[in-house]
């Protein structure tokens, strides 16, 4: 984990491109160990998306006793931040941890494996992965590209972002340039934004320059890290594109196949617990990094308005119909997915949701 310490230039200095002296070799393999190279799509050190890398790769590297090693690569070091996939689908790298709606111009499907607008929470993802049908639609997609993909950390639910002018209405999002990757920049491209997707590491500076005027990121923790605060004047909720953003360690296949049955188990259990404890992590942080956001820097939160959200609601039931047309593989997930989101909110209503509600009662607990 990251000290308090860390700073945004810690990290984003560390995307620099360092390839040349690393290469991009084979697994090594002596005296029955091995050396797995693993690149990433996040900055150097970054506090929980960054660091869920390095810690899975430490949790295996300490359950299989030094038999497996993961060296961590963060993005541009031996690859780009969105080359990855082709990295580890090629076997020029052994496995990748990123968001799997970064590959849509693979295949459509993959945005349901990270994120889509209105779509489910982080506890939700999990029911559907684990127990919906959700893991083996996954595990048939990403075999068309010769991987193994696992859920590898979860943020929660993500922010709308951060604005240098106020989004009162509808009409306010026309012309406005903002980074959103996945389907929910698909929205915000049909209510007339001009939508952009650029790595993490990109993002502070085309803020402060004017070549984005929004942008959102992940939520109060990562966001200060980044230092968004300082160059724009608004801070919106809720976020609707990312209600539980998943993260995935995905294995080329031929890699997968050459592991012992134990070997790949303890990956698979190490891959579930970073997803459970980087969610934690998330929470915990977010949740004191807001107080400092509001305490401290006096940053200014905005709602968007019922009016707003829900013709992004709308509009987003337009882009999912239309995304799950794609192809066969799309359209089965999408419907898995859609099965699995009406059984979890019609759950939630009574479960969650009904107790958030009942905790804001007006009653001294305290």
């Amino acid at each position: 984990m990251i000290g308090k310490k860390t700073s945004r230039r810690s990290f984003i200095a560390g995307t620099a491109v360092l390839g040349a002296a690393a290469g991009l070799a084979a697994p090594a393999i002596a005296q029955g160990k091995r050396t797995l190279k693993m690149v990433t799509t996040w900055p150097k050190n970054l506090p929980g998306l960054g660091m869920a890398a390095e810690n899975v790769a430490k949790r295996i590297n300490e359950a299989t006793d030094g038999q497996i090693t993961i060296r961590v690569y963060a993005a541009g070091e031996l690859v780009g931040a969105f080359d990855v996939f082709d990295a580890v689908s090629s076997g020029n790298a052994d496995m990748y941890h990123g968001a799997e709606y970064y590959w849509q111009g693979k295949s459509a499907a993959f945005n349901f494996f990270s994120a889509v607008p209105f779509g489910l929470t982080s506890n939700e993802m999990n029911a559907w992965i684990y127990y919906g049908g959700g893991q083996e639609l996954w595990d048939e997609l990403s075999a068309k590209f010769n991987l193994k993909p696992f859920l590898c950390a979860n943020t929660g639910v993500q922010w709308g972002g951060w604005f240098n002018k106020e989004i009162n209405n509808i009409e306010d999002f026309k012309g406005l340039k903002i980074r959103m990757p996945g389907l929910g920049g698909e929205v915000l491209r049909r209510l007339g934004a001009s939508v952009v997707s650029i790595p993490g590491g990109e993002i502070y500076t085309s803020l402060q320059q004017g070549v984005i005027d929004a942008t959102e990121w992940v939520g109060p923790w990562n966001d200060m890290i980044f230092g968004f605060h300082k160059i724009a004047k608004y801070y919106y909720w809720p976020g609707f594109h990312e209600p539980g953003s998943a993260l995935a360690l995905s294995i080329n296949m031929d890699v997968w196949n050459s592991l012992s049955k134990s070997q790949q188990a303890i990956i698979r259990d190490a891959c579930a617990a970073q997803n459970d404890v980087t969610l934690a992590e998330f929470n915990a942080n977010n949740a004191t990094a807001l107080a400092t956001l509001l305490e401290s820097h006096k940053v200014e939160l905005r709602r968007f308005s019922d009016e707003v959200l829900t013709k992004m609601g709308a509009v987003s039931g337009e882009v999912m119909r239309e995304t799950a047309k794609a192809d066969d593989i799309t359209r089965r997930t999408y419907e898995s997915y859609l099965a699995s989101r009406k059984n979890s909110m019609r759950l939630s209503q009574y479960s969650e949701e009904a107790f958030w509600q009942a905790r804001r009662l007006p009653f001294v607990y305290e």
